[in-house]
């Protein structure tokens, strides 16, 4: 399984952070590829983006200042197949990309990502107090997955924050 490129450009204003591939992602080489990851949806839906864009549309969320990527590069199906060993070396090149694109608000998609990275156990949804990497905004929105057993309107509504997040942000600058 081939891991999947990442899509970074400096100063972005939301960088998206997964757990790692799917092997459907991996197969098409393209973020949330898997038919029932709503990711696209959620995004359209929370007014993140104009239209709902399909996986191998990824490469065009940076004209809209979003980029993505992983904090473990090899594809699996469940992220419980991610190893100790994976997660701390993914965190330390996840710091180095947040460090060298300076993105404005780091959204990991899914509390768990945010747990690996932070080493924090209580972790409310939106934005933290603190970013693990000083000088941007740590955000923490549910996993985009078919597997997630809150509900979709949930979802959207605190993906739906961030977008009102990022519109204060950009007002204020």
């Amino acid at each position: 399984m081939n891991p999947i490129p990442d899509h970074l450009k400096k100063n972005l204003d939301i960088l998206f952070v997964g757990f790692n591939p799917s092997i459907r992602s991996s197969e098409t080489g393209h973020h949330f590829a898997n038919p029932n990851n709503r990711f696209w949806k959620i995004l359209f839906e929370s007014g993140l983006t104009p239209k709902k864009f399909h996986p191998d549309e990824d490469y065009k969320l940076l004209n809209l200042g979003y980029g993505m990527t992983n904090i473990v590069s090899r594809p699996t199906k469940a992220a419980d197949e991610i190893t100790k060993e994976e997660y701390q070396k993914g965190k330390e090149i996840l710091k180095k990309k947040i460090t060298q694109y300076q993105p404005k608000v780091i959204c990991y998609v899914g509390k768990g990502v945010y747990q690996e990275f932070s080493k924090k156990k209580s972790i409310p949804w939106g934005c933290q107090n603190e970013a693990v990497v000083p000088g941007t905004i740590d955000f923490v929105a549910p996993s985009s997955s078919g597997l997630v057993r809150m509900k979709l309107e949930e979802i959207i509504e605190i993906y739906r924050q961030l977008s009102i997040l990022l519109n204060e942000i950009n007002n204020y600058n």
